[in-house]
């Protein structure tokens, strides 16, 4: 598949998590699939559900979040310009023992 060069806005804009206020703290940069419980898996490249055991989303910057997502693009979409992608604070719950979108967006039905 030809390489597609996205614009540096194209996942949301950049932000760091230090300077966020958010609701509870962020382990990592998480790439998911709007309007989905999908999230991009550091080690396959691939969505996985967020409740799944073989999970690993957590990025530790924006750049490699959004270099994975870019990858993904290039991989699956013929127009890169409906990826519908987000980068969003995520962490990991200990207690769940899963990951937690933090400002992510899910559908509003199960």
């Amino acid at each position: 598949m030809p390489y597609h060069s996205l614009a540096a806005d194209a996942f949301g804009d950049r932000f760091a998590l230090d300077a966020l206020p958010l609701p509870r703290p962020a382990g990592g940069y998480v790439v998911q699939r709007l309007g989905s419980d999908l999230l991009l898996d550091r080690h396959s490249g691939e969505l996985l559900p967020v409740r799944s055991a073989a999970l690993a989303a957590l990025f530790d910057s924006f750049d490699a979040a959004y270099a994975a997502a870019e990858r993904w693009v290039e991989t699956h979409c013929s127009a890169p310009e409906e990826h519908c992608l987000a980068i969003v604070p995520g962490a990991f719950d200990d207690l769940l023992k899963r990951h937690v979108l933090i400002y992510g967006v899910l559908q509003d039905h199960p």
